[in-house]
Formats: structure tokens, sequence, C-alpha cells
């Protein structure tokens, strides 16, 4: 199952702040993936209890559910904005995925240049659910002129 998430046109995303999402036209029906607000998703464990672990108390910390995370974005340097490296990258928890981080350098202010990523984002029994967003790591604005974000649930995997 997968969901599929439009980014809002013509935005302009702030440093640290997220990229702003339509709701999907076709959203996860096994409820695994949720809108929590325009910008962040969470991700549901769907973990199977487990009264194995170490403790007795009937926690999940022995699996992770797995979900793919692709992301595409065009964007560009406002109007009266410095041309320097644009940055993004997929902020789990709260955390910058290092492995997402995209990187480019338009070649002038208001020319849109196109980047990616596709990351597994693994979501451990123990938290129930992680937030997952989009997010400006650079230091100055960005529009972004149009952009995707697709989540595919891989599964369950025994971790040990």
């Amino acid at each position: 199952m997968a969901a599929e998430y439009s980014a809002l046109p013509n935005q302009t995303v702030p440093p640290n702040r997220a990229v702003e999402f339509l709701d999907a036209p076709c959203p996860c029906n096994q409820g695994f993936i949720f809108k929590k607000s325009a910008g962040t998703f969470l991700l549901a464990s769907n973990a199977p209890e487990s009264a194995s672990c170490g403790c007795g108390c009937g926690c999940r910390r022995l699996y992770t559910t797995d979900y793919g995370v692709e992301a595409h974005l065009n964007v560009e340097i406002p109007t009266g904005g410095t041309v320097e490296e644009v940055q993004f990258a997929l902020v789990i928890d709260g955390v910058i995925d290092p492995a997402s981080v995209m990187l480019t350098t338009p070649t002038a202010v208001e020319v849109a240049s196109n980047i990616g990523t596709a990351v597994i984002a693994s979501v451990p029994s123990v938290c129930g659910c992680d937030s997952i967003a989009l997010v400006n790591i650079g230091t100055q604005p960005v529009n972004v002129v149009n952009g995707a974000l697709k989540f595919d649930y891989e599964g369950v995997r025994r971790i040990r």
C-alpha cells in the first residue's frame, strides 16, 4: 500500500520549516500513514506485540515497520535571494536523516532546479509511530514550485 502527496504549489519555505502538502487523492487505506499537519506525517508501527522482551511488559521491541519514502521537489531561490546551495532533507522525529539530504545550486534567482531522494524509514515498535517531514535545512527561504512525497509500506521485519 502507498500514499502520495503533492506539495502545495508555489510556496515559499523558510529555513527550518517543512514543505506543506495537500491531502492525498488516494491516502493509505490501512491506517499506517497519517497526515498530522500540513507538512508533518506520522508513520505507524505495525509490529506484533511480544511478551518475549527482557522486561516482560508485552512491548514490541524486536521489530521495526519499514516504509519506502520518496521525495521530489522543483525549487528556486526567490527574487531578492542570494544564489547559493539549496538544502532539503527528511526529518524523522526531529532528526535529519543524513541519507536523505538533497542539495542543488540553481544557476540564478528564479531558475528552478529538481532535487529528489529515496530512503527507507524504520519505525521502532517501541515508539508506535514516528513523525516525518520534508524540511528546508538551508539558510534562506526557498520557493517550492511543485513536488511530491510518496510513502510505500514495506512491511515488518524482526531486528533481533
